[in-house]
């Protein structure tokens, strides 16, 4: 078979490059010498990249000096093939266009050989198809980045027109001070603006604390505003998601609700749910034991074609980590969160990211959380944009929030403890016992009545 390939094309980069003194600043950023398909040609190019790297002169005499110092030029054929390349310069104003087809060949050569390989490894019993799996999803996501790859690059007057160009989008679109997507607590969305694009936010409480049903409330919330939703969920099968969105929807008594003693009127009143949340733009993958690279292939894919503007992770530490040699937990930890954190700046979208807190906080007296208690948390914690601990003081046997001196009973907290781009403070919400209900904490009358000045 013959390999993707442009020889010519190839001739006339490198020719651009020798006779053209800003080529080599234009093609650099965009081709490294092993996504040339001619041998030789790559030797040429790699000379050239080292002396425009350490800022010397480029042309036909240089070029042959430098490859004769490293003692390939005759292997090359001596300076004649060097001079040949200048005899195939089309212009400069095709450089660009040729540096992209070079690019290209060498991405269609990378992608044969990489589905060969996966083709032998999927025939071969000895290997494990998980592993196999592994090695599809890492090459996708190669694949990816390769065919994404663009100059960022920008001087201060092109990053002051893209800064002022994002600030009037914000104002455009911009409804009650949320330029985001909304979270659905009015004191978040005006902490945050709603979730902002490229931000990692963290999610973290102790077990039983409320994270998936804090989660879920925030993916319901942003689906029923237009944003395509997708919930990745390690821990929990997506029928126990359905069920949770059903009665947060319907009303439906949560314990009769598991316990199949539902009357007539729930039955018709979930399924009426049931048909409205049908329309909402949610996904659910819940395959369990996944990676983060699972997650970012599906997520790119679902991206690319319209249908991923929110992702959600529950959560991070089920995920499947590579444990690699010499690399501890908190290591595989703080990659993974890295990684969720590259996806949301990668797809330009913001990705909520659930994690565990450790034990620490429930040896206090009012088993508060703080950001120190993250589990694993040094690289959750760098590479976190907004991190958000869940406390609900009527589990640590408090009858009243200490902080705010609200009653405990059906009382949350989202302690927005960092806020890279803005202010930290504590969010509070309302619940029902079951969890399946969240919206602003509103006091009762009596309590207001109580504690009114």
């Amino acid at each position: 078979m013959i390999q993707p390939q442009a020889i010519e094309i190839e001739q006339a980069v490198l020719g651009a490059c020798l006779v053209e003194t800003t080529a080599m600043a234009a093609v650099s950023p965009r081709l490294r010498e092993e996504m040339f398909y001619d041998h030789r040609h790559k030797l040429v190019y790699a000379a050239m990249q080292a002396m425009y790297v350490a800022g010397r002169q480029i042309d036909i005499l240089t070029v042959c000096e430098e490859l004769r110092r490293r003692g390939e030029l005759d292997n090359l054929g001596g300076p004649y093939f060097v001079t040949s390349l200048s005899a195939t310069v089309a212009g400069s104003a095709h450089l660009i266009y040729h540096a992209q087809v070079v690019h290209e060949k060498y991405i269609r050569r990378r992608m044969i050989l990489g589905f060969n390989k996966l083709f032998a490894l999927s025939a071969d019993d000895t290997t494990d198809p998980a592993d196999t799996l592994g090695d599809a999803y890492r090459l996708l996501d190669e694949i990816e980045n390769e065919f994404g790859r663009c100059v960022r690059l920008r001087d201060m007057e092109q990053l002051m027109r893209d800064t002022l160009a994002q600030a009037e989008i914000r104002r455009e679109v911009g409804k009650d001070g949320v330029t985001g997507i909304p979270t659905g607590f009015t004191e978040l969305d005006r902490i945050t603006g709603g979730w902002q694009n490229g931000d990692l936010i963290t999610v973290a409480a102790r077990p039983s604390v409320g994270k998936t049903a804090f989660a879920l409330h925030l993916a319901r919330e942003a689906a029923l505003a237009g944003h395509q939703t997708v919930i990745y969920s390690i821990e929990m099968a997506g029928e126990r998601l359905g069920d949770r969105l059903i009665l947060a929807q319907s009303g439906v008594d949560a314990g009769r609700w598991r316990n199949g003693q539902m009357k007539e009127n729930e039955l018709v009143l979930a399924a009426a749910a049931a048909g409205e949340l049908s329309n909402v733009p949610i996904r659910v993958d819940d395959s369990g034991s996944i990676s983060m690279d699972y997650i970012c292939a599906g997520a790119r894919m679902l991206h690319s074609k319209g249908k991923c503007s929110l992702v959600i992770i529950d959560y991070l530490q089920l995920s499947q980590m590579k444990h690699e040699k010499n690399r501890n937990r908190e290591q595989e930890v703080a990659q993974a969160a890295h990684k969720a954190k590259m996806l949301a700046r990668e797809l330009n979208i913001p990705v909520i990211l659930l994690s565990q807190l450790n034990r620490e906080s429930e040896n206090r007296p009012n088993k508060r959380p703080v950001l120190a208690d993250l589990r694993e948390s040094g690289g959750i914690e760098q590479d976190s944009d907004v991190v958000l601990l869940l406390y609900r003081p009527a589990l640590a046997g408090l009858h009243t929030d200490k902080e705010s001196g609200f009653p405990s009973e059906g009382l949350g907290v989202a302690i927005v403890a960092k806020h890279r781009n803005g202010e930290t403070g504590n969010v509070y919400f309302g619940h029902n016992p079951s969890m399946t209900r969240m919206g602003d904490y509103v006091p009762s009358m009596q309590w207001m009545q109580k504690n009114a000045k």
